[in-house]
């Protein structure tokens, strides 16, 4: 991913701080961050992806890619991020109390957008 921006997403209680690669008009995230976003674990986050790609809610090449991430440890290493378009629909999937109100927001929003045009 060329041209990409950082930008940091912080959850309202404070408790989640992700720095939010976005890129191509959507965000991106790897697993372990929408792990860390809906308080659950990676395994959970990758079985979600799986479904939804079986599923064939999406299309795994339109909405994934790979790219060097500079770990903790200093080193690069590839790493799969996906974009906007898996981030909602493992929010909808998940089952935990961040995913509850990660859905709470997400209806809000779309609400508000069908009824008004736009949202604040």
């Amino acid at each position: 991913m060329s041209k990409a921006e950082i930008i940091l997403y912080q959850s309202e209680d404070s408790s989640t701080k992700l720095n939010v690669r976005l890129e191509q008009e959507t965000v991106w995230l790897t697993q372990a961050q929408m792990a860390e976003l809906f308080d659950t674990t990676r395994n959970n986050i990758t079985l979600h992806i799986s479904n939804v790609f079986k599923e064939k809610e999406l299309e795994k090449f339109s909405v994934s890619k790979d790219s060097l991430h500079t770990a903790k440890d200093g080193k690069k290493y590839k790493t799969k991020f996906y974009n906007l378009d898996v981030i909602i629909s493992v929010g909808y999937r998940v089952k935990s109390q961040r995913g509850t109100q990660f859905r709470i927001w997400a209806n809000k929003i779309l609400k508000e957008y069908l009824l008004r045009g736009y949202v604040l």
